[in-house]
């Protein structure tokens, strides 16, 4: 085995270490249209936290993780410093690095602080923003397979919204699977 595989298997390995060490509970955030930011009053944001070890390629063990659970990873980066919102994908985003303080749920919403090994899950038109982060703030984005995902400044209009009641339902949690606390905490209307 070279290298590299080693090293993705160990990183796996420590990230799933610490996810299944106990039973995976994740805070819920329930937001309501802010503005004109959209948000998803019938699926809460789901903020898991410290489920991931901080040692180690914490990225790679995220990719593996989302990727296992039905949510391929499309990018590494960070949060844009601008209010924002998708409305055609739900998203999970693995914090690999570093911390950050990202607004959920438009101007004036929930601030919260986010370090290496937690990860958010977020509804279709659920705002997000980030604050301040360190410099080494590093974030892994991951959609349910079959989404792609778009990046919207503005209010949706009536057309929007019927679109965002139809994305797809993930059949699985990013986080633990199809077990997970997202198949129990959202529920179709």
């Amino acid at each position: 085995m070279d290298r590299r595989k080693f090293g993705v298997l160990l990183a796996a390995g420590m990230g799933a270490r610490k996810m299944f060490a106990a039973e995976v509970k994740p805070e819920m955030l329930h937001l309501k249209r802010n503005g004109w930011m959209p948000n998803n009053e019938a699926l809460p944001v789901l903020l898991y936290r410290d489920v991931f070890a901080a040692t180690g390629d914490v990225a790679t063990a995220m990719e593996i993780a989302f990727e296992r659970h039905g949510w391929p990873p499309q990018w590494r980066n960070g949060v844009y410093d601008f209010h924002h919102y998708h409305s055609t994908a739900h998203e999970v985003l693995g914090f690999a690095g570093g911390w950050g303080k990202i607004m959920l749920g438009g101007e004036g919403g929930h601030a919260v602080t986010v370090r290496t090994g937690d990860v958010a899950v977020l509804p279709c038109g659920t705002g997000h923003c980030r604050l301040d982060a360190s410099e080494d703030f590093l974030v892994v984005g991951a959609y349910p397979e079959g989404e792609h995902w778009d990046i919207c400044r503005t209010a949706p209009d009536a057309a929007m919204v019927e679109r965002m009641k139809t994305v797809q339902f993930p059949a699985s949690d990013p986080v633990t699977g199809a077990g997970g606390a997202l198949v129990t905490a959202w529920k179709r209307s």
